[in-house]
């Protein structure tokens, strides 16, 4: 599992972006990934990485 900083997250539209700690590029998150979570920015994270139709997506994400 990677970790990371939710950078972004908009509910409404069920999309944002989490920032990896390691890399420090931004990974896209879907509300699909988040199996019922609900993030906000500056939450700590953690998630898997998939490949998705337009790059990297996180899924399975959980807060630390």
């Amino acid at each position: 599992m990677q970790t990371g900083v939710v950078k972004f997250f908009n509910e409404s539209k069920g999309y944002g972006f989490i920032v990896d700690d390691q890399s420090q590029k931004e990974i896209f998150v879907h509300i699909t990934g988040l199996n019922g979570l609900t993030i906000r920015e500056q939450d700590q994270v953690s998630y898997d990485i998939v490949d998705g139709k337009k790059g990297l997506n996180a899924v399975k994400v959980q807060k630390l």
